[in-house]
Order: C-alpha cells, then sequence, then structure tokens
C-alpha cells in the first residue's frame, strides 16, 4: 500500500503537466530564406503561418546553422532596431501571421555553409501547444522593395 501512495504524487504531476493539444495545428507555407556567403553571422528567414488554436511559435533551429531565434524589427527615433524575441511569437486562432522583411521573422546565427540561391535549408519550427514542424525552406532573393 505505501509504494502506492508514494506514487500518486507523480501521477498528479503529470496528469497536470502541460501537454500539447492533441488537434493543434499550425499551417506553415511559403518558409524561404535569403542567400549568404560563408562566414555571414547571421541569415534572415521567412514564413507564413496560421494556428487553428492559440498557440505560440517558441523556437527555431536549423542544421545550417549555430542557432535560431525569432525576431522583431521596429523604427526607433528614425533608426531600423531589431531584437529578439525570448518569449516567442504568438499566434491568434485562425489568424494569418507573416513573418517577413522588416517585421517579424527567423534568423539563423552562425550559417554552417553558404547558403546558395536556389537551395534549400531545413528549419524545424517548435510551437508551444502544436506538434513542431520541421520544413524545407528555398533559398531565394527578397522581392525587390523588401529591405531586411
Amino acid at each position: 500500500m505505501r509504494p502506492l501512495l508514494l506514487l500518486a504524487p507523480l501521477a498528479l504531476l503529470i496528469a497536470c503537466s502541460p501537454q500539447p493539444a492533441a488537434d493543434a495545428v499550425v499551417t506553415v507555407t511559403d518558409p524561404w530564406c535569403r542567400p549568404a556567403a560563408a562566414g555571414v553571422g547571421a541569415v534572415g528567414c521567412y514564413v507564413a503561418l496560421q494556428a487553428s488554436a492559440n498557440d505560440r511559435l517558441v523556437a527555431v533551429s536549423s542544421p545550417a546553422a549555430g542557432r535560431g531565434e525569432i525576431h522583431t524589427m521596429s523604427m526607433d527615433d528614425g533608426i531600423m532596431r531589431m531584437r529578439q524575441l525570448p518569449e516567442g511569437l504568438a499566434l491568434p486562432a485562425g489568424e494569418p501571421v507573416a513573418l517577413r522583411p522588416g517585421a517579424e521573422h527567423l534568423m539563423l546565427i552562425g550559417p554552417t555553409a553558404a547558403l546558395d540561391e536556389g537551395g534549400e535549408v531545413s528549419l524545424t519550427l517548435t510551437f508551444e501547444s502544436a506538434p513542431a514542424q520541421t520544413v524545407s525552406a528555398q533559398i531565394r532573393s527578397a522581392p525587390h522593395g523588401m529591405a531586411h
């Protein structure tokens, strides 16, 4: 009887732990990254996301870089500033969220090799509730007028 009492707190902890929602889905479309020469410090990547339920993009990783980060850009006193979003990016249910040049975007820090136009790079997107997804992002130049 005593061993069963010792397992009760563990069972309660497991039951109360946040679990990924089985029905949470994030649709990922048009993933792409900018080309980058070998040795550059970072490269921007972009994607469109739409969550079926309130969720959050909490991490990005790639075997092609030392680490990935989620960033935003803003204008402060006429100066474009970029900052990391350590808490990730909110994905409101049913609303498209476009990560694009000059706004929220992904950064691959310390690319391990050149990212040549026309190639592809693997990105793993981790969400708070929905299952992580690994996508293949095209390497292409930004459309004219879309500066980073």
